[in-house]
């Protein structure tokens, strides 16, 4: 019949075709349950991964507590000590300023001054020394007072200076190398002084500080006063570790 065509049957290649499909049709399954198996296997094992590391962060998050606490408690004590250590401060310069003060009083009111004494003039009443928590560094003060009725300012300069020995051998060290605590005007080798009834060195409620050189071993201050229109006063005191 016209429009016709026959062409013969190819059965192997339709038998390859159909195992082709079949062969297709398992793939694309096995493919999206392999890529779903290994996609869940990667995602668990970054789950892992996060959760040892949230377990380590969590770790550092309370050591990081626990030091803060530790330094919340050491800064606590410090400002504690300080507070402290500056209220006690404050105490002990209250009460040098108290006790100064009554001082002056007695100086005045009570005997220093000594109307009936035979002696007239400058006295060197003390050369007060105390230590402190450093083994080489004392506080000191010292107390210049009058005796006699006469009431005429004195003034003058002291020659205040530490004997002993260092490295074996004696040795005399002026004040002014052992201390900075010394009134306005001081030299090297003098302290001026100008009073009417008493004065201390350093003034007011204050004490000074000395530092002791190394392998320096003191045994006594001396203490010689220049009065103006006067004869010099002078006094040793033996030293002593209070």
């Amino acid at each position: 019949m016209a429009g016709w065509e026959v062409r013969p049957s190819n059965r192997a290649s339709e038998r390859r075709l159909r195992v082709a499909l079949v062969v297709l049709l398992v793939a694309v399954p096995l493919a999206f349950y392999a890529g779903s198996w290994w996609q869940a296997k990667t995602m668990k094992d970054q789950a892992d991964a996060f959760g040892a590391m949230q377990v380590h962060v969590d770790e550092q998050a309370r050591e990081l507590d626990d030091l803060r606490q530790r330094m919340a408690v050491i800064s606590s004590g410090e400002q504690i000590a300080q507070q402290s250590t500056e209220q006690s401060r404050l105490t002990i310069k209250l009460l040098e300023e108290q006790n100064f003060k009554q001082q002056q009083e007695l100086a005045f009111y009570k005997g220093v001054l000594a109307p009936d004494s035979k002696v007239n003039g400058l006295l060197i009443r003390s050369f007060d020394i105390h230590p402190t928590e450093s083994p080489s560094v004392y506080r000191f003060k010292i107390m210049l007072s009058r005796v006699g009725k006469d009431d005429k300012p004195l003034q003058g300069r002291l020659q205040v200076s530490l004997d002993g020995r260092l490295a074996g051998k004696v040795k005399s060290l002026p004040l002014s190398q052992l201390s900075g605590d010394l009134p306005e005007g001081s030299t090297e080798q003098s302290i001026p002084f100008a009073f009417k009834h008493l004065q201390a060195i350093p003034e007011g409620g204050r004490q000074g500080e000395l530092r002791i050189p190394e392998g320096f071993e003191p045994k006594r201050i001396r203490i010689k006063a220049d009065v103006e229109g006067a004869k010099p006063v002078e006094r040793q005191i033996e030293w002593t570790d209070g």
